[in-house]
């Protein structure tokens, strides 16, 4: 009577449905993935004699704004994803306002470097920080979706 599973319905069938254990694993590699390349990026542009002491700033920046900044978001995208149903669309991992945000970095980094020569060090520093912070503020989805395998 009420332990069968329902299938989404006319339209919604197409919709790229699933589980809030994908969203999970989906939003710790969005954050851990983009945070390892802009890490490995900033590395390689400050790997030179000059800028390698920005490195440990650039990292030591990240878990400052982890800590400030990252952590916030990161928690309350676990507690949007913990309201998720089953089906809900792989693409509400983020809201529509994230999405965005996201895209404009990402432009304005592309931008940033097409433009602005000589800027190696400035911009390998904020690369690392970002980087750092983002890898470390994904703990929090990766604690998340253990938590909900390991049912604890």
């Amino acid at each position: 009577m009420g332990t069968e599973k329902r299938e989404p319905q006319g339209i919604g069938r197409f919709k790229p449905g699933v589980a809030p254990t994908v969203h999970l694993l989906l939003a710790a590699l969005f954050w851990s993935g983009a945070g390892l390349f802009l890490l490995v990026r900033g590395i390689i542009l400050l790997k030179s004699g000059d800028g390698l002491w920005l490195i440990g700033a650039g990292i030591l920046l990240g878990f400052v704004k982890s800590f400030f900044i990252l952590d916030r978001s990161a928690r309350r995208v676990i507690m949007r994803i913990g309201q998720f149903g089953d089906h809900t669309c792989i693409g509400a991992v983020y809201s529509w306002k994230t999405w965005f945000l996201v895209l404009a970095m990402i432009v304005s980094g592309i931008t940033i470097r097409q433009t602005i020569d000589g800027w190696s060090l400035s911009i390998g520093t904020i690369c690392v920080a970002i980087g750092c912070g983002l890898i470390y503020s994904s703990r929090f989805a990766w604690r998340a979706l253990f938590d909900r395998q390991t049912g604890v």
